[in-house]
């Protein structure tokens, strides 16, 4: 049973006043490189979800030789870039996470952990502290749901929905929930 994770990284960040994907972390890295260095070191395959006009990041994935796909829905938010990716991730991917690309911190472990505990029936959601984070583990059970999302709300209303279907993994990782939204985060 394959799974496999979604980075979105197609987001504008208007609250950061520039492309945060490739700002500058405290180590020389630029976010988007961390958070796929992370992602890469878990083992599991991976997609990075980019905008339509990102046009120099999507060269610098071929670069890497990072396999990446270009969603023409980015402009309505996360739901669109999200529900876009469903339906174009590989057809043999029966669970799937979801993960942000302003998330750098995130331990390879952590991703290897959700996707241990996630089946083709449940959704699982990593838990630090008390407070639930990022990133989500969804069985193929989900797929339809997820692919008619839009907007910028993503996937936190199918919790809600499906709460009796929902695993909380606690983690010993607070980076789940650690995100960098304005340029004081990447400290």
């Amino acid at each position: 049973m394959t799974i496999g994770i979604l980075v979105l990284a197609a987001g504008r960040a208007t609250r950061f006043g520039a492309d945060k994907r490739l700002a500058l972390l405290p180590d020389g890295r630029c976010v988007i490189d961390a958070t796929i260095a992370n992602v890469l070191d878990s083992g599991l395959p991976f997609l990075v979800c980019l905008g339509e006009s990102d046009d120099e990041l999507g060269h610098r994935m071929d670069e890497l030789n990072i396999p990446w796909l270009r969603c023409g829905r980015a402009g309505e938010g996360m739901g669109g870039t999200l529900a876009e990716s469903i339906g174009l991730m590989p057809d043999d991917w029966e669970r799937v996470l979801i993960a942000l690309a302003d998330m750098p911190w995130i331990e390879p472990a952590t991703f290897s952990a959700i996707a241990e505990q996630t089946t083709k029936e449940n959704i699982v959601v990593p838990v630090h502290g008390g407070r639930r984070g990022h990133p989500v583990g969804f069985g193929r059970a989900f797929y339809a749901e997820l692919a008619a999302l839009g907007g910028d709300a993503g996937a936190q209303a199918l919790l809600g929905v499906h709460a009796s279907r929902v695993m909380d993994l606690r983690v010993d990782d607070a980076a789940i929930q650690q995100d960098i939204d304005v340029p004081a985060d990447l400290l």
